[in-house]
C-alpha cells in the first residue's frame, strides 16, 4: 500500500487536494445561502472549484507560472470586486465574507503546491470552522463587555512584554534570586488564574456548585472556599453539596501545584507524582461521597454563577505577589543558614495559615541546598496547614448544616497528608 501512494504523482495530488478544498467551501457558501433566499452571490460550489482549479492550472504553467497566477489574481480579484459593488447597491450588504473565501480559494493552490501538507490543512480547517462559527461568536461577542480587552492586554504585557525584559541576573550574591524568575512566577500563577477565569466567565457563565469548586479551585481554593462558605447561609441551600464543592476545590489545589510543581522543578514533580496523584483522587472521592452519599446523583440545585467575576490580572497584585516572592527567597535562606531543615521544616507549616503560592513557587526554583525530599515534604506541610485553615474558614463562615460534612470531608484530606508527610520523614 506504501508503495502504491509513493507511485502517485505528487502533481496529481496537489489538484486533488485543490478540487476538494474548494468543492467544500463551496458547498458550506450553498447551504449559507439557501437558507438566506432574498440574498445573492456570485457562485457556489461549482464556481469555487473553478476558481479553485483556475490558480491551479494557471500556477502550474510553464515556463511563466508564478506571473500567469498572479495576472489570475487580478483578474479574478476584479470580477469579485464587481460583484461586492453591485451587492452594496442592491443588497445594501457590506458582508466581504463570501469574497475572502473566494480569494483563499485561489491561494489554495499556492498553498498546496509550496507548503507542507499539515500546514495546508490547518489553514483550510481552521477556513471552515471560522465560516461555520458565525452565530457561535455573535453569542460569544454579546458576553463581551470592553474590560475582557483591557484584561487580555494586560496579560499580554506581564507575559509578552514585561517578561522577556526582565535581566535573569542575581539581584543579591547571597540568594539565588533574578527578576526574571520572580515575575516568570507571576506569569504563570496569572496564566493559570486568567484561563479560571476565562472558563468561569464566558464556557460555563451558570456553573453549578461542583463546577464552581473545580473553576475556583483553579484560580485560589482558599477564596473559593471563603465564597463557598458564605453563600451556603442562603435560605434552601443544600449541605452536602456545598461541602463537595469546597473540597472538589481543595482537589484542583493539589493539581494546580502539581502543575506548577512540573514547570518549575519538573524532578521534583516526577519523585512526588504518586504523592500528589493519591491526595488529588482522595479529595475527589470524598467530594463525590459528600455530594451523593452513594446515593443517585441529581442535577445541581444551584445553577447562577455565585463566584465574583473579579479581573485576575490587576498589577497591584502581581506587585504584592513579587514582593511576597522577594520577602520568603529572604526568610527561606535566612531559616536554612541558621535553622537547618528543621527550620524549614517549621517555616513551611506557619507559611500554610497564610498564601501558600509564593513560598511554594520560591521553593521549587529557589535551587536551595536541599534534597528534593525535603522539598516535597515542605510543600505537603505547607499544603496540610492551608487546608487546616480552609477547614477553619468553611465551618466558622459557612451554614451549621454544612459543617459536619466540611469536617468530614477535610478530616479524611487531613488524615491522609499528614500520613505522607509521616511517611516521608520516615524514609
Amino acid at each position: 500500500m506504501t508503495n502504491f501512494l509513493q507511485e502517485i504523482p505528487t502533481l496529481f495530488i496537489q489538484f486533488l487536494l485543490t478540487a476538494v478544498f474548494s468543492f467544500i467551501l463551496g458547498l458550506e457558501q450553498r447551504k449559507h445561502y439557501s437558507e438566506k433566499e432574498e440574498q445573492q452571490t456570485f457562485g457556489t460550489d461549482r464556481t469555487f472549484v473553478f476558481i479553485g482549479l483556475l490558480g491551479f492550472i494557471l500556477l502550474v504553467g510553464e515556463p511563466n507560472g508564478m506571473i500567469l497566477y498572479l495576472s489570475g489574481g487580478l483578474v479574478v480579484s476584479l470580477f469579485l470586486g464587481i460583484f461586492y459593488y453591485h451587492k452594496i447597491r442592491t443588497q445594501k450588504s457590506f458582508g466581504l465574507t463570501t469574497v475572502i473565501l473566494a480569494l483563499l480559494t485561489y491561494t489554495f493552490p499556492l498553498l498546496i503546491t509550496t507548503q507542507p501538507n499539515w500546514l495546508t490543512m490547518l489553514i483550510f480547517v481552521l477556513v471552515l470552522i471560522l465560516t461555520e462559527s458565525k452565530r457561535t461568536f455573535d453569542g460569544f461577542t454579546k458576553k463581551i463587555d470592553r474590560s475582557e480587552f483591557i484584561t487580555l492586554a494586560k496579560f499580554i504585557i506581564i507575559a509578552g512584554i514585561i517578561l522577556p525584559a526582565m535581566p535573569d541576573k542575581q539581584i543579591f550574591t547571597f540568594l539565588n534570586l533574578s527578576p526574571y524568575k520572580v515575575w516568570l512566577a507571576i506569569v504563570v500563577i496569572s496564566g493559570i488564574s486568567y484561563l479560571s477565569y476565562i472558563l468561569r466567565k464566558f464556557i460555563f457563565p451558570e456553573a453549578g456548585l461542583i463546577l464552581t469548586g473545580l473553576l475556583g479551585g483553579l484560580y485560589s481554593s482558599t477564596a473559593t472556599t471563603i465564597i463557598l462558605a458564605q453563600k451556603s447561609k442562603d435560605q434552601n441551600a443544600p449541605p452536602r453539596e456545598y461541602a463537595a464543592a469546597i473540597i472538589i476545590a481543595t482537589a484542583m489545589m493539589f493539581l494546580r501545584i502539581y502543575i506548577l510543581l512540573l514547570i518549575f522543578n519538573f524532578s521534583v514533580g516526577v519523585a512526588t507524582a504518586k504523592w500528589f496523584i493519591t491526595l488529588f483522587l482522595v479529595s475527589l472521592g470524598t467530594a463525590y461521597y459528600l455530594y451523593t452519599g452513594f446515593k443517585k446523583v441529581q442535577k445541581s440545585s444551584v445553577s447562577e454563577n455565585i463566584m465574583e467575576d473579579k479581573n485576575p490580572l490587576e498589577f497591584k497584585v502581581a506587585i504584592v505577589f513579587a514582593l511576597l516572592y522577594v520577602f520568603f527567597s529572604f526568610i527561606t535562606q535566612f531559616t536554612l543558614q541558621n535553622f537547618g531543615t528543621s527550620g524549614l521544616n517549621i517555616l513551611s507549616y506557619i507559611v500554610g495559615f497564610s498564601d501558600i503560592d509564593p513560598f511554594l513557587l520560591n521553593l521549587f526554583q529557589g535551587k536551595y541546598d536541599v534534597t528534593q525530599l525535603l522539598i516535597a515534604m515542605a510543600t505537603l506541610q505547607a499544603i496540610l496547614s492551608n487546608n487546616i485553615l480552609k477547614m477553619i474558614y468553611a465551618k466558622t463562615l459557612g451554614n451549621k448544616s454544612i459543617g459536619k460534612y466540611v469536617l468530614q470531608g477535610f478530616g479524611i484530606i487531613i488524615v491522609v497528608n499528614a500520613g505522607i508527610i509521616l511517611f516521608l520523614h520516615l524514609i
